[in-house]
């Protein structure tokens, strides 16, 4: 039998390149050979987005459908809403019992969105809270392995922590999931920052042609480059990144950007018409899968019965160690 995965993602909506890049292609990758539980992590979505939940619904099924758009299968993975399987919230409340607050307050992610995010007011137990909340989602299906770049390890680890400090408690119940270490592309936004939609420097994954060139001539480029045949600096040039992943012939155009052979605004074309080439499969299953969204909720009710399964089997075990 496979060895079975878990990976989820919060509903911010439509996805951007930087997803794509950065989780879906891997999803694609390794759906062909584990048990792969793909979550829509709607309650991970309240801890920073309690004050209007109003588009978490929506925002759900346009991230599924963006799944679906670039080859993630619900015939060969469990695709369901966390919200939906009450047991997530049951661990999450057991292992919250267990779960020292110093190691929440030394997470690093917590203290860098508390930093980044002025926007919000994120001073709440739920959003402190949230590796426990993860570490439930993973040890729920028992999956030996998480998709994590080496960058995430330090989340995972926090999991791996909490199951260990359970079991020593209460019995060998819980799995200790390890890392599936995945190659990603960092994948930067139209003005060298992270791509983010709350930065407004993304590039949707089924973006419009229009909407891909607009974006690709507002790219950051070289201040210091004046005239076309200036040598150029590659290195530190957003379009050359998206060069990198879309030009199979990048390093031709590393030595003639360096070499002042071609200009910034004949580069952004040519990356343009690269990147509309790419996601015009996208576009169209898109909108496909947009005629019939009553059989993308029908994909979630599916998986829903699954991860119930899953999950209910779980917690039986869970309260019998508890004694309860």
């Amino acid at each position: 039998m496979n060895k079975r995965v878990l990976s989820g993602m919060r509903p911010t909506g439509r996805l951007h390149l930087g997803h794509y890049f950065g989780a879906l292609k891997n999803w694609v990758t390794i759906q062909e050979n584990y048990e792969c539980f793909f979550m829509v992590a709607d309650w991970h979505a309240l801890t920073s987005n309690y004050a209007d939940t109003s588009e978490i619904k929506d925002n759900s099924i346009d991230m599924v459908i963006d799944w679906l758009t670039v080859g993630v299968d619900p015939n060969k993975a469990v695709i369901f809403r966390q919200s939906e399987v009450k047991e997530h919230a049951e661990l999450f409340l057991i292992l919250s019992m267990v779960s020292p607050l110093g190691w929440l307050q030394r997470c690093p992610t917590y203290k860098e969105q508390l930093k980044e995010i002025q926007s919000k007011d994120l001073n709440n137990y739920g959003f402190l809270g949230y590796p426990v909340l993860m570490a439930a989602d993973i040890l729920l299906y028992k999956a030996q392995n998480v998709p994590v770049g080496e960058d995430q390890l330090a989340h995972l680890e926090y999991s791996r922590e909490l199951t260990r400090r359970f079991n020593n408690f209460y019995g060998e119940v819980l799995l200790e999931p390890q890392a599936l270490l995945t190659k990603t592309a960092r994948v930067p936004g139209l003005d060298k920052r992270k791509m983010s939609k709350s930065y407004g420097n993304s590039i949707l994954i089924a973006e419009s042609e229009d909407e891909i060139v607009k974006k690709v001539k507002t790219m950051y480029t070289d201040p210091a480059r004046i005239k076309a045949t200036d040598a150029g600096h590659p290195e530190g040039c957003v379009v050359f990144a998206f060069h990198e992943l879309f030009n199979k012939n990048f390093e031709t155009r590393k030595q003639e950007c360096k070499g002042g052979c071609i200009g910034c605004v004949k580069c952004k074309k040519e990356l343009a018409e690269l990147m509309c080439e790419f996601t015009k499969p996208f576009v169209e299953k898109r909108n496909e899968l947009l005629k019939d969204k009553a059989a993308v909720e029908k994909i979630l009710d599916e998986g829903r019965q699954k991860a119930s399964a899953e999950a209910a089997e779980t917690m039986k075990e869970v309260r019998k160690s508890l004694k309860f």
